[in-house]
């Protein structure tokens, strides 16, 4: 088994760290907008779902790795503050989809554009403290491969004496 070093926990630390620091951002930046953390993930789940996945309540519970239930509690309070619409498919009136109003693709839009500079100015720190979480497990695998590789050939000479 793997044994984790000092300078493994200080990588992870600084990374976790990083990215506390984007979501503290976050929590602000949505909070001021006088919208709650799940509620702007719900709408960016909604306007940036892959193509070919409908917006359907499963779906977006899936991608934001929340219950069917605690989906459509933030739903029905994005569909009061007048953000989120429900609407059947056309196909098949069982299905209800999910599209932002006005309201809620400006809201989103104005967000979007701050986390994304946000994002911006973060990456590198963010990008450089991923850099050692990977370096570290790296290391220590490149150390442990020079350790097989010379018990191998040790073996290796053993076998021809």
């Amino acid at each position: 088994m793997k044994k984790l070093m000092a300078s493994d926990y200080q990588a992870l630390a600084e990374f976790r760290y990083q990215i506390r620091k984007f979501l503290h951002f976050s929590e602000q930046a949505v909070h001021a907008a006088g919208l709650e953390r799940g509620q702007y993930q719900l709408m960016l789940a909604v306007k940036g779902i892959p193509a070919g996945v409908r917006p359907r309540i499963r779906e977006l519970a899936q991608r934001m790795l929340i219950q069917h239930h605690s989906a459509v509690e933030l739903i029905n309070r994005l569909e009061a503050g007048g953000y989120v619409r429900r609407e059947r498919a056309h196909e098949d009136r069982r299905e209800v989809l999910l599209s932002l109003t006005a309201k809620g693709e400006r809201v989103l839009s104005h967000l979007a554009l701050h986390h994304h500079d946000e994002l911006q100015s973060a990456a590198p720190k963010l990008v450089s403290a991923l850099r050692r979480v990977m370096r570290a497990g790296s290391d220590e695998d490149r150390k442990n491969e020079s350790l097989s590789k010379r018990a191998r050939n040790q073996g290796a000479r053993a076998r021809r004496k």
